[in-house]
């Protein structure tokens, strides 16, 4: 019924927000509520679900974000606390990335996903998120400095896959800009707590 509100973030809580539009306050549970702050003007995109026991509202920052949720829920066995666990663990375009290259045990790593869910995971939704991830990797590396991008050649220089490399690229393009020395210790140090 809904697609998104546009309002006013009141509330921030560990699991939802609370978005005041005109007036009358949305309780919508999002997978990084504190993405946002109080007071700050939003449009948050909007998934209602309708269950016995009420009516519930899922909001995420990107219309992108939104059909992975919706993806997600697609998969038997995922239900919307699941999917929203398995978002907040893990940025969305990791995320899709993983289920597309069928990475089973990387998927086991999200609460309440054991491997035959991660497996169902990747049955199911294998080669329908392409789109998302190239669209994410096409904007990361519009953002790629030539310090940044000299860090990443090195990185593959040094033996890790450009899998491996990939998954840290949005991390190091967050980064404060700095020299190529400095992205490649901060590139390792990401690389080895994975």
């Amino acid at each position: 019924m809904y697609e998104y509100l546009n309002g006013t973030i009141t509330l921030i809580k560990p699991d939802f927000i609370v978005v005041d539009v005109n007036g009358v306050g949305y309780k919508v549970f999002s997978p990084s509520p504190y993405a946002y702050q109080e007071g700050q003007k939003v449009r948050v995109f909007i998934e209602q679900i309708v269950r016995d026991t009420g009516v519930t509202l899922y909001g995420f920052q990107t219309e992108d974000d939104k059909g992975l949720f919706l993806k997600l829920l697609s998969v038997s066995g995922i239900g919307p606390k699941s999917a929203l666990a398995i978002m907040a663990a893990e940025d969305s375009n990791s995320l899709a990335e993983a289920i597309e290259q069928g990475e089973v045990k990387f998927l086991t790593r999200f609460p309440g996903v054991g491997k035959k869910t991660a497996s169902q995971i990747v049955l199911d939704l294998k080669g329908k998120l392409g789109d998302y991830v190239k669209k994410a990797n096409k904007e990361a590396l519009a953002e790629v400095t030539p310090e940044l991008n000299d860090a990443l050649l090195a990185l593959l220089a040094l033996g890790y896959t450009k899998k491996e490399v990939d998954r840290i690229t949005p991390a190091l393009i967050e980064e404060e800009k700095t020299t190529a020395d400095q992205y490649i210790k901060k590139g390792l140090s990401l690389l080895l707590k994975k």
